[in-house]
């Protein structure tokens, strides 16, 4: 089988192009740089190299594939976010189209049921409703939980102010935990498979902690006993993403999400839906918690 991936060298993206090379398959990952790819080229991987925002660049790296991974790439530059993550989304319907690709696994999230109302997730629901307008394209629709590796953020909270925190998290609400590893172990199965038909979303989650929890399990580790998660309102959160620089479109989009999380609404499909948890727990991720803090 041939597969085309986006997301060059990410922490999905990579290992599952290791996975379906070790399996003796054809894979062409996309990437904006050469340098970033060459641990996979050395692997067996072949590249494009270019950007997913040039549709005339995707419609050449698409051709010949037997099925493709699509995943919208994080930007953090943009005037407005939802208008990237959409000209993205057209891009890779108008390469699925031109080349005839029938089968496709999309990374999208927890809470793209929502459609609006969920900050950056909103764009990853559009894409799963365009994909849903062509009825002879068959998709998998991955829509894994809150990245362990996002919590990576809060070390120089934790190093400043000897809190952990964000705009949810508080109380006896779960934040459902993923590690990028079982995201790309999930994405590997199905493109292997490909036993899907027409429209269908399947969840991935590895853990189900309150912020509590977690900050107990990463205070223990750190020697900070008494490390706590403290829930900011949206005002607060908002401004502080402010002042540490990023653009309005994504602080905003970031408080949006956490409201979401707070409330509820954006786990309720998750679970309805509840999936087996994956291999990857909490205490598993510490050890990776606990080297960058240290780096």
């Amino acid at each position: 089988m041939k597969y085309v991936i986006t997301g060059g060298a990410g922490n999905i993206s990579s290992p599952l192009t290791e996975k379906l090379l070790n399996e003796g398959h054809e894979v062409k990952v996309i990437g904006r740089n050469a340098a970033n790819l060459q641990a996979l080229v050395d692997k067996g991987a072949s590249t494009a190299i270019g950007s997913v925002e040039d549709v005339a660049f995707l419609k050449d790296a698409f051709a010949g594939a037997d099925a493709v991974y699509l995943m919208i790439p994080p930007n953090f530059n943009p005037i407005n976010w939802r208008h990237f993550q959409n000209t993205i989304a057209r891009n890779y319907i108008a390469a699925l189209v031109a080349n005839g690709i029938k089968k496709v696994v999309q990374l999208s999230s927890v809470g793209a049921h929502m459609g609006n109302g969920a900050g950056p997730v909103d764009g990853l629901s559009d894409l799963e409703i365009l994909l849903q307008e062509y009825k002879d394209i068959n998709v998998k629709a991955l829509r894994p939980s809150y990245f362990y590796h996002n919590l990576l953020h809060m070390i120089p909270m934790i190093k400043g102010m000897n809190i952990m925190g964000s705009n949810f998290g508080g109380g006896e609400k779960k934040l459902i935990l993923v590690h990028p590893k079982d995201i790309a172990a999930v994405a590997a199965e199905e493109l292997l498979a490909l036993n899907f038909a027409g429209f269908s979303v399947r969840y991935i989650a590895g853990d189900e902690k309150t912020g509590a929890e977690i900050a107990a399990a990463f205070g223990k580790a750190i020697d900070k006993p008494d490390l706590q998660w403290v829930e900011f309102t949206d005002e607060q959160s908002l401004e502080g993403m402010r002042q540490a620089g990023l653009t309005e479109t994504i602080a905003e989009g970031y408080t949006t999400m956490g409201k979401a999380l707070r409330e509820g609404t954006m786990q309720e499909d998750y679970f309805r839906h509840r999936p087996v948890l994956s291999k990857i727990r909490l205490e598993d991720f510490v050890p990776e918690f606990v080297a960058a803090y240290n780096a």
